[in-house]
């Protein structure tokens, strides 16, 4: 089970070849590596399922190689979304091997052993997050690196400082970790190091990443919407070819906007970042860094409340409403993606008023 699908092995990989995968998307959501929320938010997973499904059928169509099989359909048959009548929260994918670093205290710090990935290994899941970024608005990480000095303009490739909710001329790559206790940036340096890829294979990387990213703005602008920044995963397939794996162009994924105002998963986000929860967070995951505590769940003082009840029907007719748009089916009944973000934006203007 992870924070928002489970998984169902179907069949398992071998050391040389793929196994079967089903994701179950649940209606669950994960902020800030915490896990599942105390709440849900209705038709979430299905309506993530749909968009994944899309995308992934148009990342297949452009020769990008990928896990997806298909929808599993309520009786069963494995279907693709255009095949699709009702929606579904289900989704079959060819399965790959999931190797997790090994982690230990040295010196008092928490750190990981990647020794078992080598130039040779085959058919695995890559352990990092792959991130492009096409702009740069609220809530994106790289301010708060920027203030804290964990990475320079040079080191982004911009020639300025850049400013809140800014469009970058050229999309700034980013890495981190995926399968740590929390998600650390990393260099590309020590990126091609855990996962022992060979200089042409960073490169290799970083050109479907460009790839994967102007399919899935082409798609967001259908539906009104502007790609503000995502994010893929990858693994090597049994002949170690690079495959796009978990899912692609979803409000989980990526980071959209409509007019300026977010839709995606930062909404929630939002919200937090007001709640004395959210200090405790960051507090205990400072004090887990330092102390070389792998679970720093366990020294947060507090629990996340669950969402303004309002807010919660506004997520949820946003990821119904924004599945219909990008896919151009009406799968959801709900009104349309702009009278939605409207009325988000009614709500927002409201609060901060308060």
């Amino acid at each position: 089970m992870g924070s928002v699908k489970d998984l169902e092995v179907v069949k398992k990989p071998t050391k040389d070849a793929t196994g079967v995968g089903r994701f179950h998307f649940s209606d669950r959501y994960s902020v800030f590596d915490w896990g599942a929320m105390p709440d849900h938010i209705e038709d979430k997973g299905a309506a993530l399922c749909l968009m994944g499904a899309y995308c992934f059928e148009r990342l297949e169509r452009r020769s990008v190689n990928t896990h997806y099989k298909g929808l599993v359909t309520r009786d069963g048959k494995i279907v693709s979304f255009e095949e699709l009548e009702q929606p579904t929260n289900v989704m079959e994918f060819n399965l790959v091997n999931v190797f997790k670093p090994k982690a230990y205290v040295e010196d008092g710090k928490l750190k990981y052993d990647y020794g078992m990935f080598t130039p040779n290994l085959k058919n695995y899941l890559i352990p990092l997050e792959i991130i492009y970024r096409n702009g740069l608005p609220e809530g994106s990480s790289i301010f708060k690196r920027l203030e804290r000095g964990l990475i320079t303009v040079e080191g982004l490739g911009l020639d300025h400082y850049p400013k809140l909710g800014e469009r970058l001329s050229k999309p700034i790559f980013d890495v981190s970790t995926k399968l740590e206790e929390k998600d650390r940036y990393v260099t590309w340096e020590e990126a091609q190091k855990i996962a022992s890829l060979a200089d042409e294979e960073v490169e290799e990387v970083k050109a479907l990443l460009l790839k994967v990213d102007e399919i899935i703005t082409h798609v967001a602008s259908k539906a009104g919407l502007e790609n503000e920044d995502g994010k893929i995963e990858l693994a090597f397939d049994p002949e170690r070819r690079l495959m796009v794996v978990d899912v692609v162009g979803t409000l989980d994924e990526c980071r959209f906007t409509y007019e300026g105002l977010q839709v995606s998963k930062e909404i929630a986000r939002q919200f937090y970042r007001k709640t004395d929860w959210y200090r405790d967070v960051e507090e205990a995951k400072k004090r887990a860094e330092i102390e070389g505590v792998r679970e720093w769940r366990k020294l947060c003082k507090s629990n996340p409340p669950k969402l303004d009840s309002a807010l919660k029907i506004m997520i949820s007719d946003m990821y119904m409403a924004a599945a219909n748009e990008l896919t151009k089916r009406k799968m959801f009944d709900v009104p349309s993606l702009a009278e939605v973000i409207e009325k988000y934006g009614d709500y927002v203007s409201i609060t901060q008023g308060s």
